[in-house]
This record gives structure tokens, C-alpha cells and sequence, in this order.
């Protein structure tokens, strides 16, 4: 049972998320949070699997929740944005967050993103990718020594595969990229996080344009 704690100011959204989600067989909602304080609050009490945060809200805003939930818990954080408006992409994802659905998500759609998040995977739609990469082009990060040194641990295949993460291929478009299979393509991706210690595909992603692995424009 996947249990959820869903986190918006906005009472119908939230109800109508809470309601679609405890329909389902397999996942439980555990508890609903007004603001980033209560959601903070709500996944220490009954530690869920998922947290669904909306990215703006009163109090404590949705990225500062992310960033203590993933510090604090083992809960991955599932944002509501609205990509085109919004500015916090980047600082969301920096913070820890596993993926994002936009506010008018279809009801198959939330129900999926949930489980896939929960299942330890992410959510790094093309969307959010280009709008990663707009984020580092508006305001360029300078490489960080320690962040590429710490790719030195990574062989020449497992680097090429971060690469194609960042660029927000699926493993399946990687393994046609490298002329490999998808189980080849899942092995050098596990290789990728256990060896730099990262969460998920989202937490590469920002890594790998850290590092000055990957540039803007490239």
C-alpha cells in the first residue's frame, strides 16, 4: 500500500486530489496539509511514501518543504506546478523533488505519477527538462570542482549515460542512442546514482549540469 500525504492551500484541489488517490486499491491517503508547515508536520507524524506539494504556498512554500522533507524522511516529493508559469523549476528539483504534475493533471495521470514516484522512479518530463536547461542559460552556474571531481568515479560508458539523462532521455532512447540494450541502459543507470550517491534521475540531471558535464546549449 502506498500511503500519501497531499499538501495544497487550496481546499478543492486538495480534497479532489485526496479523494481520486483513496479511490484506488493500492494507495491510502494518510493526511491533507493547508500550507508547507502542515505538510512538513503531516509526513513526520505518518511517514508516507509520497508527499504531493504544491510549490506555492502559505507559511512555508513548497520548495523549503521539499527541501526538509527529503533532508528529515525517506518520503519522495511528488510537486503540482504549472511549468510555463513557473520560475521555481530548478530550485524545486534542487531541493530533492522526484517530479512534477501540473495543477489540471489528468485523473489516470495523477494516479500513475504517484505510483511511479513511489515505486523510486522520477518524473523528468522533456517540459521540465527544457525548462532545467533555461533555468542554468538565465542564470549560468560556474562548475563546481568538488561536483566534476566526483565523476571521476564514473567509467566512460556510466558518464556518456549521464549525459543522455540530463538531455531527459528515457532508457529506452539511451539504449538506442548507445547501441546497448534497456537492461544494459538500467544497469549503468543504477551504477550512476549508487556511485554518486543521488537519488533519483532528477538529482543526475542537476549534477550533471553542475559538473559542467553537460552545458546549456550542448
Amino acid at each position: 500500500m502506498t500511503r500519501v500525504v497531499v499538501a495544497d492551500d487550496q481546499e478543492l484541489v486538495r480534497g479532489g486530489f485526496a479523494m481520486i488517490l483513496d479511490a484506488q486499491p493500492d494507495i491510502e491517503v494518510v493526511a491533507e496539509a493547508g500550507d508547507g508547515v502542515e505538510a512538513v508536520a503531516a509526513v513526520r507524524a505518518h511517514d508516507p511514501d509520497v508527499l504531493l506539494l504544491d510549490i506555492r504556498m502559505p507559511r512555508m512554500d513548497g520548495i523549503e518543504a521539499a527541501r526538509v522533507v527529503c533532508a528529515e524522511t525517506r518520503c519522495r516529493v511528488l510537486m503540482l506546478t504549472t511549468f510555463d508559469h513557473d520560475d521555481y523549476v530548478y530550485d524545486a528539483l534542487r531541493a530533492g523533488a522526484s517530479g512534477f504534475l501540473l495543477k489540471d493533471v489528468r485523473r489516470d495521470d495523477l494516479v500513475n505519477a504517484v505510483r511511479v514516484v513511489a515505486g523510486g522512479e522520477s518524473l523528468l518530463a522533456p517540459a521540465v527538462t527544457t525548462k532545467l536547461i533555461s533555468e542554468f542559460t538565465a542564470r549560468p552556474v560556474a562548475a563546481s570542482r568538488a561536483v566534476a571531481g566526483a565523476l571521476d568515479v564514473l567509467t566512460a560508458r556510466e558518464r556518456e549515460t549521464l549525459q543522455l539523462i540530463a538531455r531527459g532521455l528515457s532508457n529506452a532512447e539511451i539504449a538506442e542512442a548507445m547501441v546497448v540494450s534497456e537492461h544494459t541502459v538500467k544497469t549503468h543507470v543504477s551504477n550512476v546514482l549508487s556511485k554518486l550517491g543521488l537519488r533519483d534521475r532528477v538529482q543526475a540531471v542537476i549534477t550533471a549540469y553542475e559538473s559542467g558535464l553537460t552545458v546549456p546549449g550542448a
